[in-house]
């Protein structure tokens, strides 16, 4: 007797629950009961983690051959054909929201208090780092947000690729010149995993990434004045690696927060949103390397203030290039 499948589809920030699927139906099936659940087309679905025998799975494929586990978790991306007509018109008066605490008065308090080091240090002895290349000595270290920093996460897209940071693969290219770098998300290792593969990250052949953490390296801290709030501690790395600290150590998150527990070694980027609109503009990253390749001769990222990182690096520009001008004199 055929057993009934239930399956949890994951798009655009909302849960899907496709019941009553059995065994014998197939992917396309499955689709159309996504389409009428979504309003997103079958023909412009792409199901991220749905495979067979290691491949993506064809609309012909059995859904009792997949090896589906009760609870099973379908990450969907498309479209919807309203969505991609509206996504053509910019939408009016827009405001320019920021997630983020104004936390700046709290962050002594916090970074020094003994509750959250002893989290840290638990988070120290039990979480596991799965190295997917190795360190090289004599580099500093880059931790990278994905969603919003990376990666716009809400917008509606029938790829990542489009949704991607411009000038994401050209960044990390020069930045692992002189920084072995992390990538660190509030999320699943799965779906880190995912994302890094679909934007092109994972297998790159002009950089590597030294290691992801999730979710559950994060800690909780309480603040005073806005209750909980789930944070990135650097000083899990710092404890496993002994070659890392607050002087060679930098962070990009486009919440603040999520560094409290390092506020000097932050550097809030602006959030990269509605990438429909934005992705022919935005030039964060191509000015975020030019900072990286500038402090990268610095010996103590403590000494530097990253909030004023566009001031440092015009700069030190002008520096760098009346440096060349007066070598290009002596030369001639």
């Amino acid at each position: 007797m055929e057993n009934e499948v239930k399956i949890i589809v994951k798009w655009s920030g909302k849960e899907y629950h496709i019941i009553d699927l059995m065994e014998n139906d197939t992917v396309s099936i499955l689709k159309d009961r996504i389409h009428k659940e979504t309003g997103v087309r079958p023909d412009r679905q792409k199901l991220l983690n749905l495979k067979f025998k290691g491949k993506a799975a064809q609309d012909d494929d059995a859904i009792g051959k997949l090896g589906i586990k009760p609870g099973f978790k379908l990450m969907l991306m498309g479209s919807r054909e309203e969505d991609i007509a509206e996504a053509s018109h910019a939408p009016e008066d827009m405001p320019d929201v920021i997630n983020d605490l104004d936390i700046e008065e709290e962050e002594i308090e916090i970074e020094k208090a003994e509750i959250y080091l002893l989290k840290i240090q638990k988070r120290i002895q039990q979480y596991n780092i799965v190295e997917l290349n190795p360190l090289r000595e004599g580099k500093k270290l880059l931790v990278l947000d994905i969603d919003y920093t990376l990666f716009d996460h809400r917008s509606v897209a029938e790829s990542g690729v489009e949704l991607m940071r411009p000038y994401l693969h050209e960044f990390l290219t020069r930045a692992y010149k002189h920084y072995d770098i992390v990538i660190w998300s509030a999320t699943s290792m799965r779906w880190i995993n995912e994302k890094m593969k679909r934007l092109g990250v994972s297998n790159h052949p002009e950089y590597k990434i030294a290691f992801h953490l999730d979710c559950l390296a994060m800690i909780s801290v309480c603040t005073p004045k806005y209750g909980i709030a789930h944070v990135k501690p650097l000083g899990i790395i710092w404890g496993k690696y002994k070659q890392f600290s607050a002087k060679n150590t930098i962070m990009f998150d486009d919440i603040r927060r999520n560094f409290i527990m390092n506020p000097q070694s932050g550097l809030r980027i602006r959030p990269f949103k509605r990438a429909h609109f934005n992705r022919d503009k935005d030039r964060e990253l191509l000015k975020l390397s030019k900072y990286l390749e500038l402090i990268a001769k610095v010996n103590d990222f403590q000494t530097l203030n990253h909030q004023k990182w566009e001031e440092y690096k015009a700069k030190n520009s002008r520096s760098d290039r009346r440096s060349d001008e007066g070598n290009d004199e002596q030369n001639a």
